[in-house]
């Protein structure tokens, strides 16, 4: 039986349960969770300490750490990101695409009023739900339908 090779990222606003769902997903780590917070966690204590200056670095290194899983043809990857904005996710769909990898994309939300651990007030969630984009037609649907 030929085993598929699959990409899901998960995406949500801070606090939506992301990580905490990649992790369940991942069986116990059997599969990599890869997301641009582990560059800001300290790998010994645990402690997550975000620097605005080094967001490119973590952006660089998550794509990065995805990218040598799909060369080794890691059977399921797991990315965890907000994801909001499109230039977030396409390098994604395109390493998928060189890689032969299925991608799914699944949005979480906040129902269980989770409280997000980045220290963002309430201003830059809400700006953040503004740019949130789903898309839910097949690419050779968007932009046929009529409101």
């Amino acid at each position: 039986m030929d085993k598929r090779k699959t990409l899901i990222l998960i995406r949500g606003l801070p606090g939506s349960g992301k990580s905490s769902f990649a992790e369940l997903l991942s069986e116990d780590g059997k599969y990599p969770v890869f997301s641009v917070d582990s560059y800001f966690t300290n790998k010994d204590t645990g402690e997550y300490r975000f620097n605005y200056k080094e967001n490119h670095l973590a952006y660089k290194e998550c794509e990065q750490n995805a990218k040598q899983a799909m060369e080794s043809s890691v059977e399921k990857i797991f990315v965890d990101n907000t994801f909001t904005l499109d230039w977030e996710i396409e390098p994604y769909f395109k390493l998928a695409s060189s890689y032969g990898y299925s991608v799914f994309t699944l949005t979480l939300e906040n129902r269980h009023n989770g409280e997000n651990v980045h220290e963002l007030t309430d201003e830059q969630l809400i700006k953040m739900a503004k740019t949130y984009k789903l898309e839910l037609l097949p690419e050779r649907l968007r932009g046929k339908s009529k409101d």
